[in-house]
């Protein structure tokens, strides 16, 4: 979400209709590429571009792609062959050893499914939701159906059974959850399309304004995730402490889940070194959505809490007791602020990425995510993801 915030900043900031745009996307990855599905690039007339579809060595031709496609007003999809044995002598001389298809599509600023303005529909609602885009077939090329679970919010296909047979498709990209690109029949062809699951921002609740919770809050943005920083006390939450936080709060214990939201894709860390405080807030956050709780301090200190809820009579559940990290971090022998920050913001990363942040060297298989054949690279998600290593819970 943090590329489609920055694309959508960008655009935002050109003398439009003056200008012009296109918009470059990652649909389609067989074998390795430093970008997976998804991976986007607005690209101006100018030759400045925001965002990335590699890691450097397909920008400067799709820059010239670009430019046709600015000219043309036609979109197109242009394959890049990185393998060794390719005549195509792109990314070797970076490691590069896959296919990567990519589809260029101009930005018209008065279109009334200028895809930008269906990006900021989409961050705006901060909800899952579906981008159908065909990628083949000049019929319907960079055609979009973009739906959520619940409401379709834009259509440009213009074939019946098409539309049906994506539609379907879409419910279960929900259900699965797993980005794909599909072939569809029609009429007279086939024709490719990319199902892309689309996944709100992490978002971040520190609970305490302390002086180290200042490092997580920097790092967390720094991600694109929306921070809350909440505490008690108004002098700990003074903007002057958390310039990068997108909401200071004011809340007590007892009230705080009126005023903030918890949601499937919120993440909750505990450190305000006060144990009432944080024992008071695990009580409410332990029937909440989020999958990530971390509590900082020894787990002598979370033992003690457990011990204090079944006086209560609370007992927590075996999949709550999984979503609560205490201590919290991973293990990378920090010591400092900004060195616990990191391992802070490592473990929720790798909570919602479903991954054990150990040492990819010992990673035993691709580090992306792959189909059944282990050829074609799928889009990471994050949250109810078919792949589910323990070691991350």
């Amino acid at each position: 979400m943090k590329e489609f915030k920055a694309i959508i900043a960008a655009y935002n900031k050109l003398e439009l209709p003056n200008r012009k745009v296109a918009l470059a996307t990652v649909v389609k990855v067989t074998g390795s590429s430093y970008r997976s599905p998804g991976a986007r690039m607005l690209i101006m007339d100018d030759g400045k571009w925001v965002g990335s579809i590699s890691g450097g060595c397909l920008e400067g031709d799709a820059l010239r792609k670009a430019r046709q496609v600015m000219t043309s007003a036609q979109a197109k999809l242009v394959t890049y062959d990185t393998r060794e044995e390719s005549n195509q002598n792109l990314g070797i001389s970076l490691g590069c050893n896959g296919v990567i298809d990519v589809l260029i599509e101009p930005i018209i600023e008065t279109d009334r499914y200028n895809p930008i303005h269906l990006f900021e529909k989409l961050v705006r609602l901060n909800t899952p939701a579906v981008i159908a885009t065909a990628c083949a077939n000049d019929a319907f090329i960079s055609k979009k159906i973009i739906a959520t679970e619940t409401a379709e919010l834009a259509n440009m296909f213009d074939d019946f059974h098409l539309e049906n047979d994506i539609r379907k498709d879409l419910t279960q990209i929900f259900d699965s959850p797993q980005s794909n690109i599909n072939t569809y029949k029609t009429k007279n062809s086939t024709t490719e399309v990319f199902l892309e699951l689309i996944q709100p921002s992490i978002s971040l609740i520190i609970f305490g304004g302390g002086f180290d919770a200042r490092p997580v809050s920097q790092l967390a943005n720094a991600l694109g995730w929306d921070v809350t920083v909440t505490d008690e006390c108004v002098a700990h939450i003074a903007p002057i402490f958390f310039p990068e936080a997108n909401t200071l709060s004011l809340c007590h214990r007892d009230t705080f889940d009126q005023e903030i939201s918890v949601t499937p894709f919120t993440a909750c860390v505990l450190m305000s070194h006060n144990y009432e405080y944080d024992r008071d807030v695990l009580k409410k956050l332990v029937k909440s959505t989020s999958p990530y709780i971390g509590i900082l301090g020894p787990r002598k200190r979370f033992d003690k809490m457990v011990a204090e809820f079944e006086q209560e009579g609370i007992k927590l559940l075996e999949e709550t007791t999984r979503k609560i990290h205490s201590p919290i971090g991973l293990d990378i022998g920090a010591e400092t602020p900004d060195e616990i920050a990191l391992s802070i913001v490592s473990e929720i990363q790798s909570k919602f990425s479903k991954r054990s942040g150990g040492f990819l060297k010992y990673r035993q298989g691709p580090i992306h995510y792959r189909d059944q054949n282990g050829d074609q690279v799928f889009k990471q998600v994050y949250i109810n993801s078919p792949e589910t290593n323990e070691a991350s819970q």
